[in-house]
C-alpha cells in the first residue's frame, strides 16, 4: 500500500509501525498526525477513503475525515473546561442549578465534575432512544433527565458511553444558550482551522469516508486482541450495565447516515482528520505556530487531575478519568502518565502530554473490536515513546 505524507527525522519508527499496521494489522484506510512543540513531525496517510473501498476506490487524501467515535469525548471536553476558565461554569456546582429538570431520579447531588468524570450515574437508560430520537434535540436530554440514577451518584464511576452525549450537551446549552458543537466551531476549531466537528457543516461531506467493522488479525506480535472473559461476558449479556450503556441508542445508528454525521453527540459522532485531532490536543498546550494557547496553565493541570479510579462499573475493568478525559492506565495506555485524551471504539485515539509536549491523533475507517486499547493505535503510541 502507498503510505503518503512524510515525517521528521528521528519519527521514523512511527512511519514503520503505521506500515505495519496496514500490513500485519489488518488497517484499512488511515492516518496518524503528531505536533510536538507546535511543529509536526508525522502526517502520513493511507488506504482508501471508504472501508469497503477496492483498489478502485477513491483513496484516502490529506484532508479525508472519519467518524471517530469516543475520541469525540476528548474534543468535547475542551467547551466545558475553557467555559470553566472563562468563569462561565463552576465545577463544583450541581448540575441541576443549570439544569433543574436534571435533579430527579435521585440526581440532584450530582455535580459538574461528577458528570464530567462518569461519576454521575446514569450511563444507561431504562428505554433506550431511537436513532431518530438520539439526534433530534430534545428526547436525549428529556431522557436522562428523568432517568433513575444506577448507583448514588459521585460515589463510584461507570462510563457513560453513549448518555454522555445528551448530559454534556444540555449542559452546554443551558449554561450559555449556544450548542457545543458551535460553540467548539466558532470558539475553538474555526479560529485555528482545525479539521474537526461535532455536526458536520453540509460543505464538509465530500471529505468524509465510511466507516464500518472489521476483524482483526487473532494475532498480532503479541498483543492482545481478545478480551478477558469477564469483560467479555458483560458486553454478551443483555442485562448487564455494560451492554445496555452501549445500547442507549437501539439498534444502533448508522454512522455514515448523514444525519448521524450532522447531529451533535459529542460523546460519538465527531468527525475529522488525524492531523485536525492531533492539532487541537497540540493547541491546548499552547504548541502552536502562532504560540496562542487554549488552556491557561491552571486548566491544563486540570484537565490531566484524577476524578475517577478504580473498578468501573460499564467497562467491567479498572478506568482513571480526569475531567472528561480518560488518564493513562493499563486499560488505556497514552504516552506516559501525563498524558491526557480519549480513545474512540473501535480504534481512534487522540492525545496531549504536557511534559513531551505531543498532540497525536489517529484515524481509521476500519472498526475493530477494541474499546480502549486498539492495538494498532498501541503500536503508534509505542513507537513514537521510543522515539522521544
Amino acid at each position: 500500500m502507498n503510505i503518503q505524507g512524510e515525517v521528521a527525522e528521528g519519527f521514523e519508527a512511527v512511519r514503520d509501525a503505521f506500515v505495519r499496521n496496514v500490513e500485519v494489522l489488518g488497517d484499512r484506510g488511515a492516518a496518524v498526525a503528531v505536533y510536538r512543540d507546535g511543529r509536526k513531525v508525522v502526517d502520513l496517510w493511507a488506504g482508501p477513503k471508504d472501508v469497503d473501498g477496492g483498489e478502485d476506490g477513491e483513496p484516502w487524501a490529506a484532508g479525508t475525515a472519519q467518524v471517530v467515535r469516543s475520541a469525540t469525548k476528548g474534543v468535547a471536553a475542551v467547551v466545558p473546561l475553557l467555559l470553566h476558565q472563562r468563569g462561565l461554569l463552576d465545577l463544583d456546582a450541581p448540575v441541576g442549578a443549570y439544569w433543574p429538570e436534571f435533579k430527579a431520579g435521585g440526581k440532584e447531588r450530582v455535580l459538574v465534575r461528577d458528570l464530567l468524570a462518569h461519576r454521575a450515574g446514569v450511563p444507561a437508560l431504562d428505554v433506550p432512544l431511537t436513532p431518530a430520537e438520539a439526534v433530534d434535540g430534545t428526547s436525549g436530554a428529556r431522557a436522562v433527565a428523568e432517568q433513575q440514577a444506577f448507583w448514588e451518584p459521585g460515589t463510584a464511576h461507570g462510563y457513560h458511553a453513549q448518555t454522555y452525549s445528551w448530559l454534556l450537551s444540555e449542559l452546554v446549552l443551558r449554561a450559555t444558550g449556544a450548542c457545543l458543537g458551535q460553540w467548539l466551531a466558532q470558539e475553538v476549531t474555526g479560529p485555528r482551522g482545525l479539521e474537526f466537528w461535532i455536526g458536520l457543516p453540509q460543505a464538509e461531506t465530500a471529505r468524509v469516508g465510511r466507516v464500518g467493522p472489521v476483524e482483526p488479525p487473532q494475532t498480532a506480535g503479541g498483543l492482545r486482541t481478545r478480551p478477558r472473559r469477564n469483560v467479555s461476558e458483560a458486553y454478551a449479556d443483555p442485562s448487564s450495565l455494560t451492554r445496555r450503556a452501549f445500547a442507549a441508542i437501539t439498534p444502533l445508528a448508522d454512522e455514515n447516515a448523514p444525519e448521524f454525521r450532522a447531529a451533535e453527540l459529542p460523546a460519538s459522532a465527531g468527525i475529522g482528520t488525524a492531523r485536525g485531532l492531533a492539532g487541537l490536543y497540540a493547541a491546548l498546550l499552547g504548541d502552536t505556530e502562532d504560540g496562542t494557547r487554549l488552556f491557561t496553565p491552571e486548566t491544563l493541570r486540570l484537565a490531566g487531575t484524577e476524578l475517577s479510579s478504580g473498578p468501573d462499573r460499564v467497562l467491567v475493568v479498572n478506568t482513571r478519568f480526569g475531567p472528561g478525559y480518560m488518564l493513562h492506565s493499563p486499560a488505556s495506555p497514552l504516552l506516559s502518565p501525563a498524558s491526557f485524551g480519549h480513545p474512540g471504539r473501535g480504534g481512534s485515539l487522540g492525545f496531549a502530554d504536557p511534559e513531551a509536549g505531543i498532540g497525536f491523533g489517529y484515524v481509521t475507517n476500519a472498526h475493530a473490536p477494541s474499546v480502549t486499547a486498539d492495538p494498532r493505535a498501541q503500536a503508534l503510541v509505542r513507537a513514537l515513546r521510543a522515539g522521544l
